[in-house]
């Protein structure tokens, strides 16, 4: 099943695509030169980086082989709290200048990975449905509503008095179409309401 993925979707896909990469060139590094790396940052314990070559690695090729790379991202955030727990070892030893400046470039990765993560995220996260009430008038159905909210049906306001149907309309003293009235009810008459003149036979 094919989803269509948002921009934002797809530039954390891209962003977690470069780490995995970059994870991948660092394991090598760290794997292969152990020694050398750590006598750089002052924390020489060569199994220590070669354990750690062996997660960027895994890390990395999850990150390019996993159809969902959220965990291994997180795992790459872990990865790097590791990290710089242990370059901090490196502050107390003979190249405390070293060992800072690898502190400050891992932390700007782990900066990265973290916010990558995150977005992978709220991407993944299902969107709530927007409801369109561009249609709705607020009346309900049939009360004279048009597509545009206004009420187009006129209601009357008054009444005449002894049953009669003459009505007056809302916006003047328009009178509205009635039913016939017979000649002997008192509208005709005038006389019951002085408001509402005689109607015309």
């Amino acid at each position: 099943m094919n989803f269509k993925l948002s921009r934002r979707a797809r530039s954390a896909h891209e962003l977690a695509r470069g780490l995995g990469w970059f994870s991948i060139g660092l394991g090598l590094a760290e794997f292969i030169a152990q020694r050398g790396m750590g006598g750089m940052v002052g924390v020489k314990h060569p199994h220590v980086w070669r354990s750690y070559g062996l997660r960027e690695l895994t890390a990395g090729i999850g990150l390019l082989t996993a159809s969902d790379p959220k965990p291994w991202m997180w795992g790459r955030v872990a990865g790097d709290a590791l990290d710089l727990a242990t370059l901090s070892t490196g502050l107390a030893g003979r190249r405390p200048l070293s060992a800072l400046t690898a502190l400050a470039a891992v932390a700007g990765v782990t900066f990265l990975d973290f916010y990558c993560a995150q977005e992978l995220e709220d991407a993944s996260k299902p969107k709530a449905a927007v409801r369109d009430y561009s249609g709705r008038s607020g009346f309900p159905p049939g009360a004279g509503a048009d597509a545009r909210g206004r009420n187009t049906h006129r209601r009357p306001i008054g009444r005449a008095r002894h049953g009669c149907p003459c009505r007056r309309d809302r916006r003047g003293d328009r009178r509205l179409p009635v039913p016939a009235v017979p000649p002997d009810d008192p509208c005709h008459q005038g006389s019951q309401d002085p408001q509402m003149p005689p109607l015309r036979q």
